[in-house]
């Protein structure tokens, strides 16, 4: 005899929840401009174009993932969202000029600098628990002491917007990527500039510190890194270009490997000396990323892009990739390694990011043949 309907019903209610690989994407109303993922907890925070700030607690249990709050603070577009250290205050800026400070926790304003820059605020960068760094659309640079609510650094060297904004392990040096092609160099301490790169072709988009703070990389808008030796800012020690639109974000995960974003919507996985690109780590379709994030266990990474979508790749075992020190012959079909399970589907589009276990003929291959993604030199 058929069980009853209502057995079926009931069975389907006690079916544990399925567990994922990563936490399921995050679906917005606006496009995100700016991810930040607390230092402790499973919660991130995006800052979208419309002005407001999202909180959400993310899970690998299918269902589990729940927004927490949402601020509506900033008249226009949010540009940046960042956690501080301790993961209690929330820091972002936007279009309308001001920073904000809101309680992690509840997302409840706590601190407003209206007008603190001329110009549109489009970066932002935490220094320690008093100090943060801030840079707009005419390239100025502010460096703000919280506990004041006013700036101790406040100096234009650029001639256009300030992308990305770095500083150094001792929080004594902070650097400036640029719209205008230029690196800049600042003295937290001293509280002045100290000096400017060459010029470089293309936009300026991001800047990151590699190899234990010895090199310092920048994306560009031509899809070129550009290759600085701490302490030899003036010109570039090294470049590698990289076959995407452009290198919008870039984001460290170990002394030597790097996740770069860029505009034709691929998140490729990079080995810094020697220059290679490992493979795809995932991918927006079609559309452009603004911001990449990692977890505070490490494990995955975080995206944003103009599909109004947060993704989640998993990275856990990207700092175990190993790069062979010479050069492999160029792939005949120009596909990427995939990283990630969700890094390619069933499509013929995505199914061309897989990439075969290399046959013990391509790993004999001689050094010196050409290569998809050449590097002017590999020397430290």
């Amino acid at each position: 005899m058929a069980a009853p309907a209502e057995h079926d019903e009931e069975e389907n209610k006690e079916r544990p929840p399925r567990v994922m690989d990563t936490p399921e994407d995050l679906r917005l109303e606006a496009i995100a401009n700016s991810i930040a993922l607390h230092p402790s907890r499973d919660v991130i925070v995006c800052g979208d174009v419309d002005g407001d700030v999202y909180a959400y607690e993310y899970s690998c249990t299918e269902g589990r993932t729940t927004e927490l709050w949402s601020s509506g603070h900033h008249m226009k577009s949010c540009r940046a969202v960042r956690f501080s250290a301790d993961g209690q205050k929330l820091f972002s800026v936007s279009r309308d000029k001001a920073v904000h400070v809101l309680d992690a926790e509840s997302g409840k304003l706590v601190t407003r600098i209206r007008g603190a820059h001329t110009a549109p605020i489009n970066a932002l960068k935490i220094i320690d628990e008093n100090l943060l760094a801030t840079g707009d659309d005419a390239g100025t640079v502010k460096v703000w002491d919280m506990r004041r609510g006013t700036s101790i650094l406040d100096l234009k060297h650029h001639d256009d917007y300030i992308s990305s904004i770095t500083v150094d392990q001792a929080k004594r040096i902070l650097l400036s990527a640029s719209g205008d092609g230029t690196l800049g160099v600042f003295n937290i301490k001293r509280r002045r500039f100290e000096l400017q790169s060459e010029f470089q072709s293309g936009d300026l988009t991001s800047v990151a510190l590699m190899k234990r703070g010895k090199k310092v990389v920048c994306g560009s808008s031509e899809g070129t890194l550009y290759i600085f030796n701490w302490d030899g800012f003036g010109a570039t020690s090294d470049r590698f270009a990289v076959k995407a639109e452009s290198v919008d974000c870039i984001l460290p995960i170990t002394d030597s490997i790097m996740c770069v974003a860029s505009m034709d919507g691929y998140i490729r996985a990079i080995n810094l000396l020697p220059n290679r690109v490992i493979g795809c780590v995932g991918q927006h379709v079609g559309e452009p990323i603004e911001e990449l994030g990692r977890s505070h266990c490490g494990r995955f990474l975080v995206s944003c892009g103009h599909d109004s979508l947060v993704k989640f790749w998993d990275i856990g075992s990207l700092p175990e990739s190993k790069v062979q020190e010479y050069r492999k012959r160029k792939r005949k079909d120009g596909k990427l390694k995939s990283l990630s399970k969700k890094a390619h589907g069933d499509n013929d589009f995505f199914a061309g990011l897989v990439e075969e276990t290399e046959n013990k003929r391509e790993e004999g291959e001689e050094e010196g043949e050409e290569e998809d993604e050449e590097s002017d030199s590999d020397s430290d």
